[in-house]
């Protein structure tokens, strides 16, 4: 008898899933005690002199089983999952609702839906972040100049009162 191929939510089919798109990973150091809040008891922090590895995760999709979407991922820290460690995601946001069933029922990730406000303007070459850093930091084809300047801004679909749970700014690389 032949099986049948299980279906996950609509769109995504089996894996392996193929993203085509641009991401920016920013790490940052969290105190473990913050990260502890966040992750399941069951789980061990990764951690070093009280600091685990946490950030965040902003991709835009160009291409994915579902089509074009964005996605914004809060890591709170490291946890050990044998045999390596791997980022616990805290909150997942995406402006696609497939994408996001697909990750609460199929990932197992605490995703919700979400509205992206992206804008892109010129800045001057004097108007540099923290000591020329921001300036570093690049995506892709999301910028259009050298000078250009990023702005995401996250809003969360919960209610007409949702609050911006995030707004990230970034600066293109300076010739």
């Amino acid at each position: 008898m032949e099986g049948v191929e299980a279906k996950s939510s609509s769109g995504y089919g089996k894996p392996p899933w193929i993203f085509r798109g641009s991401a920016l990973y920013q790490l940052h150091l969290v105190k473990a005690e913050k990260a502890r809040a966040c992750i399941p008891k069951e789980f061990k922090l990764v951690e070093a002199f009280g600091y685990t590895l946490g950030g965040f995760f902003l991709a835009s999709y160009d291409d994915s089983p579902v089509g074009a979407f964005d996605e914004l991922v809060v890591i709170a820290g490291l946890v050990w999952n044998r045999p390596t460690s791997c980022a616990w995601a805290t909150r997942v946001y995406v402006n696609n609702n497939e994408a996001c069933s697909h990750g609460r029922k199929d990932v197992g990730l605490p995703s919700q839906v979400a509205r992206f406000s992206k804008t892109i303007s010129a800045v001057s070459r004097q108007s540099r972040g923290w000591n020329g850093f921001s300036n570093m930091v690049q995506i892709g084809s999301e910028f259009r100049s050298p000078n250009d300047h990023l702005n995401v801004q996250v809003t969360e679909i919960k209610s007409l009162d949702a609050a911006d749970p995030c707004h990230i700014s970034l600066t293109s690389a300076a010739c």
